[in-house]
């Protein structure tokens, strides 16, 4: 996986590049099991039957921060790139409506 955990500047723990990721690329899987409780590190997607189901993450991409500029989203559970992420950058995601950015 090209990515690291480390300090980040927007919240706690983030997810970095560790080297350049090319828009449309797949960045990684969020590794979890499914729950459905909600709480922390719980990505919630929608399944093939449109129905919501929740991912406990145990992985290094549980420490992915919001931005309401984005630079990857998720697709499932699989992570891609929306735009070009340089080597060093903060990798982010929308975590949806109701939350408000925070950097």
């Amino acid at each position: 996986m090209k990515v690291e955990v480390r300090p980040s500047p927007i919240h706690g723990k983030g997810v970095f590049a560790t080297e350049t990721i090319r828009r449309g690329e797949r960045i990684g899987r969020y590794v979890g099991y499914r729950t459905k409780r909600d709480g922390r590190y719980v990505l919630w997607v929608t399944n093939k039957k449109g129905e919501w189901q929740g991912y406990r993450g145990y992985g290094r991409l549980r420490f992915l921060n919001h931005r309401s500029t984005p630079n990857a989203e998720f697709r499932g559970i699989d992570l891609y790139a929306i735009r070009t992420i340089r080597a060093g950058e903060e990798i982010t995601f929308h975590y949806g409506e109701e939350w408000e950015d925070v950097a």
